[in-house]
Order: structure tokens, then sequence, then C-alpha cells
């Protein structure tokens, strides 16, 4: 499984936070969920963050089995459908998104009572 994680990097603009927040769950959402080959999409809204951090309003995750799937999500009419109502949605944000593809959670499928400490030089 991999995970395309859509960050929007930036603020909302001043008196359309509600407007934006119903948008992305009314117009987008489902727009993401009618994705060829999409198992779960998930949206996280920023409560607090590091200071010096950047100002991120929200990112949005979509899991596919792979990346040929993935690669057939972003071909389709319906990818071109979201785009399309992103760009609109977009009109009450400041800032810019991008995307990252990551594989799925090794540690989460971790065998209980298995070491799942995590390697971070070449010896343990």
């Amino acid at each position: 499984m991999i995970t395309r994680t859509a960050v929007f990097e930036g603020t909302v603009k001043p008196g359309c936070e509600a407007a934006f927040k119903e948008a992305v769950v009314t117009r987008l959402g489902p727009a993401w969920k009618a994705f060829p080959h999409a198992l779960d999409v998930r949206l996280f809204y920023m409560d607090e963050a590091d200071a010096g951090a950047p100002s991120v309003v929200m990112m949005q995750q979509i899991d596919y089995p792979g990346h040929a799937e993935l690669a057939e999500a972003l071909a389709s009419p319906a990818r071109d459908a979201a785009r399309a109502a992103t760009l609109e949605v977009l009109e009450m944000f400041e800032g810019r998104f991008y995307h990252y593809v990551s594989e799925g959670n090794p540690i989460a499928s971790q065998t209980a009572g298995v070491d799942t400490a995590v390697e971070t030089s070449g010896t343990r």
C-alpha cells in the first residue's frame, strides 16, 4: 500500500475559514473518494505546530494499493474533476500545495513481541 499526501501550506483567507472547511468536506472529499483504486481518504486540519514550522492549514491523504493504481487514478477523469474543484476552493486559500508519496507503515505491520527498534546506523 502507498499513500499520497497533499500538504496545503499557507493560510485560509480571512473570513473564509468556515466556507473553506465546508467546501473541502462537501466538494473535495467526495471528489477524492471517487478516484479509481482509492482505498481510504483522510483529512487533517492543523491545531498546533512547533515554533518556526511553516503554516500548514491541512493535509489530505489517499491510500492506494500500489504505484500502478496511483498512476491510473492520476490519469483518470475523476482526478480532472477533483483538480478543477480544488482550484475553485483554493480561491479561499493563500499559499501552495504539494504532494508526497510514501509506502506503508512497517512498524504497524510488525508482529506483536517482535523487536521493532528502528535502526539509525548499521549496528544495533
